[in-house]
């Protein structure tokens, strides 16, 4: 029998346990043995890699994070680091690996399909920045987290007559600020892909005072060159007068806990067994995504060599809106 292995790599995503699930149960009506590697890259080097069945895979498609856990390898990055990795995946016989994560960890995934070893990649980051799919597992999950803290903020906002800048996961990529901006309303949205004049948005919120709003709210990516602590205390430093009281909220990792949304499920679920149905076709060295409402698979080398973009008219589309 045939052996195949699954890790989970880089920061967690709501939907990951589905996607082990779906490589472990479909990987076994394929006739594949399926081992699951613990904490990503660094259970390769470890030799941390534990068999799965069927049962051992029940009752978390509903749970948020990994249960095989997941961590920042750097190790990996090195030459050394891989050709340990390959020895654990050789020692247990293992003839392909599904890598479900990010950037980082399709960037790892590639350097073993360079190596000559078969590798899949299934593209789940909540952060929405990876060539190769339109969306990604976890963007879902994440975005709700984010529109729902944003309603209510809005709520306590016009009880206080007050502006909240609302910072969100996103380091590179302005996704979640940039949808959550527009579905949630807000007045202004700060992503690291345009740069942001603090004086300028200061007189947005002053705008929006003197047009007789009772709030405003401000959507800021975390890796903005002005994320919003530094916004709040240029604001308090050069711009004594919003009109508004101002209060910051950071969302942080509470956008990666909780359930996966049903579509996250339902990616998770369909991009994982298509990754394993490749493999048993003899294909790798693929990413699988979405992409224009289909499941297709990307080269790793295209995907680590490209970098997606964001759709800057929607951040013109929310200006717009922002009346």
């Amino acid at each position: 029998m045939k052996c195949l292995a699954v890790l989970t790599s880089g920061g967690d995503a709501p939907g990951m346990n589905a996607a082990i699930r779906s490589v472990v149960r479909v990987g076994i009506d394929k006739g594949w043995q399926v081992m699951g590697v613990r904490h990503g890259y660094t259970g390769l080097i470890t030799n941390d890699v534990i068999s799965l069945g069927a049962r051992d895979v029940s009752g978390i498609i509903q749970q948020g994070g990994t249960m095989l856990g997941s961590a920042r390898c750097p190790e990996f990055k090195t030459e050394d680091g891989r050709l340990k990795a390959l020895r654990v995946l050789n020692e247990h016989k293992i003839e392909g690996l599904v890598i479900i994560g990010g950037g980082g960890s399709q960037t790892g995934a590639h350097a073993l399909s360079q190596m000559g070893f078969p590798v899949i990649g299934v593209a789940s980051t909540i952060d929405n920045d990876l060539y190769g799919s339109d969306v990604t597992i976890g963007v879902d999950t994440a975005l709700n987290i984010a529109l729902e803290a944003i309603d209510r903020l809005k709520v306590t906002a016009l009880s206080h007559e007050r502006a909240f800048l609302i910072e969100v996961m996103g380091r590179d990529c302005g996704y979640l600020a940039l949808m959550a901006g527009i579905a949630g309303g807000t007045e202004a949205i700060v992503i690291p892909e345009v740069e942001t004049d603090p004086e300028a948005l200061a007189d947005e919120l002053r705008s929006a005072y003197q047009r007789g709003q009772a709030h405003a709210l401000v959507v800021v990516a975390e890796g903005a060159k002005y994320n919003a602590a530094a916004l709040a205390e240029y604001f308090k430093k050069h711009c004594k007068r919003l009109g508004f009281d101002l209060r910051v909220t950071t969302l942080g990792h509470v956008q990666r806990g909780g359930a996966p949304s049903a579509y996250d499920r339902l990616l998770a679920t369909r991009l994982s067994a298509d990754a394993v149905e490749r493999l048993t076709r003899g294909e790798h060295g693929v990413l699988v995504g979405f992409v224009k409402g289909e499941i297709k698979a990307t080269p790793l080398a295209e995907v680590v060599a490209n970098k997606k973009l964001l759709d800057l008219h929607l951040l013109e589309l929310a200006r717009m809106l922002a009346k």
